[in-house]
């Protein structure tokens, strides 16, 4: 079938089906993103079998069902490329739990089948009886025109993830047991590529991730304290930089041991993040050490430092440590120009010292003091070679 849904596109012979392999994985592999992996994939899985519709779907087990991630090809009345919440019971299906485990578990390897609209299906398990006969498949291929289906399951991790699905329009030729065992062939090279996909996720969270409370790292913000500052330049998107430095972490270490310590960071990590979450957007990071950081795009500032004071309350309330000292920057106040990422960092750096200095139960907000004569923007813009006492700001070392 060509991409216009005629039969005649498929490829034929050995040579043909090898080719139309490599594309798929060249196509997974070529993605940017999972949903675009499976997206090549179902398309590359529809060209290759000739149908004029795919679908990858993913067993969630917690939800008993099958709900569909990427449809491609000729589309019916229900149906999105990529569906919010298109889901079948497993109970619906059963073979992708029942029939497909039993045949592995006798110590063969789960193969595709094919589902007509008359209820007669080509089985190619290992050994006896066909899963044909799921009146969910049959009675979905009826409503949607479509006159058979191919149904292949993705195993992935040594578990059965989900299933290739490919279908024919009506009037066209029904697949065959040969398409049924190259469908196989094509839902193990897309669990590769899945695999790969999930590593490279993987990789890029780590990369931007702090291990110990899960929460943003260094990177992480600068790369989007960046792209705020863009918005900001071009549309005056009010952007928020709280720099939040936990009180007695090293009294913990010194006194309970680092694993109590590891715990305070994990627990007051939680709680940023909790608070974090009463402003739409905000990212929420460990910068390292005993220091973390909120930074909100988008809410006022007054917003913001509502959510710093919770913030503090509530950390003053943990059972170890003393508190944290907040300190905020924020567009939205008179703290004059902010030409870069740096200049707002040092800001908020400047208003957690003062805040630490002082003992404050409260955040310090940078601009609210004085503007221009602000202590804290006279703290933040001390020369270099007289740095506050107790250490150099970001973009000074």
């Amino acid at each position: 079938m060509t991409d216009n849904g005629e039969i005649g596109g498929r490829p034929d012979g050995v040579d043909g089906r090898l080719r139309a392999v490599v594309r798929l994985a060249q196509e997974m592999a070529a993605a940017h993103t999972p949903q675009e992996s499976m997206g090549a994939a179902a398309e590359a899985a529809r060209r290759a079998l000739g149908g004029s519709f795919a679908a990858i779907s993913m067993w969630e087990r917690e939800r008993g069902r099958l709900r569909v991630l990427v449809n491609v090809g000729e589309l019916m009345a229900g149906e999105e490329r990529l569906p919010e919440d298109e889901s079948y019971p497993v109970h619906d299906f059963p073979e992708i739990a029942e029939f497909v485990h039993e045949h592995w578990a006798a110590g063969g390897e789960p193969h595709a089948w094919v589902e007509t609209a008359e209820g007669v299906g080509t089985g190619v398990g290992v050994g006896s009886a066909s899963p044909s006969g799921s009146w969910g498949r049959v009675a979905a291929l009826r409503r949607r025109g479509r006159g058979s289906c191919v149904v292949a399951p993705i195993v992935l991790h040594g578990r059965a993830w989900g299933e290739l699905y490919v279908a024919r329009a009506a009037g066209h030729p029904v697949f065959d047991r040969d398409d049924a065992d190259f469908a196989t062939v094509l839902a193990s090279v897309t669990a590769a590529g899945l695999a790969q996909t999930e590593r490279l996720e993987e990789a890029r969270r780590l990369a931007f991730t702090d291990p110990l409370t899960g929460l943003g790292n260094r990177r992480a913000v600068d790369i989007r304290l960046d792209e705020a500052l863009e918005a900001y330049h071009a549309d005056g998107t009010v952007v928020s930089l709280v720099v939040c430095d936990l009180n007695g972490l090293k009294r913990v270490n010194d006194t309970l041991g680092h694993a109590v310590g590891d715990r305070l960071l994990e627990r007051f990590g939680s709680l940023l993040s909790i608070c974090g979450a009463m402003l739409p957007g905000a990212l929420v990071a460990r910068l390292g050490g005993d220091e973390f950081c909120l930074l909100g795009v988008g809410p006022p500032a007054d917003e913001v430092v509502r959510v710093a004071d919770e913030l503090c309350r509530r950390a003053a309330e943990l059972e170890l440590g003393e508190g944290v000292a907040c300190g905020i920057a924020s567009t939205g106040d008179p703290i004059g120009p902010v030409p870069s990422a740096r200049r707002l960092f040092r800001l908020a750096d400047a208003a957690q010292y003062r805040a630490k200095a002082a003992r404050s139960l409260k955040p310090v907000v940078a601009g609210r003091d004085g503007g221009a004569e602000d202590a804290v923007i006279r703290l933040a813009d001390t020369s270099p070679a007289h740095p506050p006492e107790r250490r150099r700001f970001r973009g000074r070392r």
